[in-house]
């Protein structure tokens, strides 16, 4: 199961587009609100009424925490420390992280990005703390995948299939979006 987490103020397009893609490919996907109830707002004033509560989210059967941006969405995602619990034990235990926009700079400032190839919405790049700073649009490096933002979300949210499912389920879905 992969938890797409929502805080007030997340970007609609990096939410939604990975849940959708996910799910096209068979993946079980959740959203995960950490706001303390199921309808949470989106950055542009979409509400979105999540699948769980933070405490219902079984972490130990998850097998990836995704982190889609915004703001103030990501700092509201970086202020729930039970999030940056789960986060922190997925490191640990070297499992599939994965953030765009402006939330990779959760993984910045918890220090997993540490040497590693990242990438960030164009002019957050300081907030990458110890990353090498990339130019594609998305980049995974061992456990950790990040992308620049919603016009990356597509792109995204297929590295995601990939890594969980293969090179020809995510070129199955890419196909059925008409992506080529």
């Amino acid at each position: 199961m992969v938890l797409v987490h929502l805080a007030e103020g997340f970007e609609e397009v990096e939410a939604l587009t990975v849940v959708d893609l996910l799910r096209r490919a068979g993946i079980d996907c959740k959203t995960v609100s950490v706001t303390g109830r199921l309808p949470v707002n989106g950055a542009h004033g979409v509400q979105v009424t999540a699948d769980l509560l933070f405490d219902q989210a079984d972490y130990k059967a998850a097998e990836m925490i995704v982190l889609p941006g915004g703001l103030p969405g990501t700092d509201n995602l970086a202020a729930h420390s039970g999030l940056t619990a789960a986060i922190l034990d997925f490191a640990e235990q070297d499992k599939p992280l994965a953030a765009i926009c402006a939330a990779p700079s959760i993984l910045g400032g918890l220090g997993l990005l540490k040497g590693r190839n990242a990438v960030i919405y164009p002019g957050l790049e300081g907030k990458l703390t110890g990353a090498v700073v990339g130019r594609d649009n998305v980049v995974t490096d061992g456990n950790i995948t990040t992308s620049k933002g919603p016009g990356t979300a597509m792109e995204f949210a297929l590295e995601l299939i990939r890594r969980l499912k293969g090179k020809d389920a995510a070129q199955t879905v890419r196909q059925g979006v008409l992506l080529g």
